[in-house]
């Protein structure tokens, strides 16, 4: 559905449980600028350790909450009969992902419903076992999400790998990291693994992901520099006959959730480039708008394209 046809926005709110979907949600909430004079339904899916404040939510925000306490209660059907109940103007869905973000997505929402922005609460302390344990459901939710807040963060958490770990699955997503004062900045402190201010900027065949979350967060610090990388040739319809995109295939969780990753680069002799070669590629970085991109990203200008050998390791893996 386009936003245009959209009467009731609906803000799909996941995590796991005791991630912070009810702090930031209730935080939210009362905030100035999210309040509106007309009803706000507040679906919620599980009940966690913090509760909403029922009468004064509906004194002063009017906003009125139900409970879903079963999957099989969560159906269309049900979300129907809350539209007519209450003929809210927004909703919020505080939504289980044990219950599959995947379903909700393909169900059929109430007349003039639609999802305009899906947002992942991220325990940064249990972020490891989550991958560890949960990593499919992750994935599951961090997809199509706008934003994932990581809370309860420190500076000894590996938090650049986090970052990395979402920017794989969605390179859209923007990520904030918060502790208990508020947003963590300089997450990047360390150095990269490469040297940003050689003539060449090598990068290591075990260090692509982390070149191209980088590059992708801060484009600015690559403008104009010169890399050098190993990579795989892919082409696209989408493309013109001298572009081609050199990258590596990257999993996340397993087989099912991989995915080629890489940069748009312009090469006259794209042509007789073979699809799923190796290639050794020096270019020029530079940041303009690209319809594969929907907007600006990282174009590399081919200096020198040269025959590679396939690395030992193929798969880019994001922990």
């Amino acid at each position: 559905m386009a936003y245009n046809d959209i009467d009731v926005p609906v803000y799909l709110v996941t995590g796991f449980l005791e991630s912070g979907k009810t702090t930031f949600l209730d935080g939210t909430i009362h905030q100035n600028y999210f309040n509106i004079p007309e009803t706000t339904l507040l679906i919620l899916c599980e009940e966690g350790e913090i509760e909403y404040d029922e009468a004064e939510l509906r004194r002063r925000r009017r906003t009125v909450i139900e409970v879903i306490e079963e999957a099989e209660d969560f159906t269309e059907d049900t979300l129907r009969y809350l539209a007519k109940k209450h003929r809210p103007e927004r909703v919020l869905l505080e939504f289980n992902p044990l219950w599959s973000v995947s379903k909700l997505l393909q169900m059929e929402l109430p007349e003039g419903w639609g999802i305009i922005q899906q947002i992942v609460t991220v325990d940064a302390s249990c972020f490891e076992i989550y991958m560890k344990n949960l990593k499919s459901l992750f994935v599951e939710m961090v997809r199509d999400a706008e934003l994932v807040l990581f809370n309860r963060c420190n500076k000894e958490q590996p938090l650049a790998s986090f970052r990395r770990s979402v920017k794989v699955v969605n390179p859209a997503a923007e990520i904030i990291f918060e502790n208990e004062d508020g947003e963590v900045e300089d997450i990047f402190e360390d150095c990269m693994p490469f040297d940003l201010d050689a003539d060449v900027i090598d990068i290591l065949e075990e260090d692509y992901g982390i070149w191209y979350v980088d590059m992708m967060d801060n484009p600015e610090d690559y403008e104009g520099k010169t890399v050098r990388y190993k990579g795989m040739v892919l082409k696209s319809e989408d493309l013109d006959a001298d572009y081609f995109v050199a990258g590596r295939m990257a999993m996340t969780c397993c087989a099912d959730d991989t995915s080629f990753i890489g940069y748009v680069c312009k090469y006259q002799e794209a042509p007789s480039l073979e699809m799923g070669s190796w290639v050794l590629v020096t270019a020029s970085i530079h940041r303009e708008y690209m319809q594969v991109y929907h907007d600006e990203g990282p174009v590399l200008y081919a200096k020198e394209i040269r025959p590679a050998e396939k690395p030992k390791e193929e798969l880019v893996y994001f922990n």
